[in-house]
């Protein structure tokens, strides 16, 4: 079991998301990494940054950062530690997400509207990932 947020727990998501060949064709075309922000909450006493480069349907790096301004990208994908974990336990959909507010998205949302079944797919992944929360 990995602890979300942690180096490992990332790390293991990268490894899912490299074996997901249904991720793999919906993302085919795609170009663009992002940062995974959890913020502070009730549970988490200050924000952890992820790293995550996507690339043609493959993730080809990953990190955790010390903070949001260590890496500039083209999209910055964040929420509340509490609606991560609703997220990757499948209780909230990453477009869902967004459109009730319960995540924001920094960057083109008309582009990640073309790619709602690969954004699908990540979180498939994630959900993969044997995970202890907080």
């Amino acid at each position: 079991m990995a602890k979300f947020p942690s180096e490992e727990w990332i790390k293991l998501f990268k490894d899912e998301v490299n074996k997901n060949e249904a991720y793999a064709d919906a993302a085919k075309d795609w170009e663009g990494d992002f940062l995974f922000i959890a913020t502070s909450d009730d549970k988490l006493d200050k924000e952890v940054v992820f790293w995550v480069d996507l690339w043609h349907g493959k993730c080809r790096e990953v990190a955790q950062l010390p903070s949001r301004e260590a890496k500039k990208t083209e999209f910055v994908y964040e929420g509340p530690y509490g609606n991560w974990v609703k997220l990757i336990n499948g209780e909230i959909g990453p477009i869902r997400g967004l459109l009730t507010r319960k995540f924001k998205l920094t960057g083109s949302m008309a582009k990640i509207m073309k790619y709602t079944r690969a954004a699908s797919e990540l979180v498939g992944c994630a959900s993969k990932v044997p995970t202890e929360f907080l």
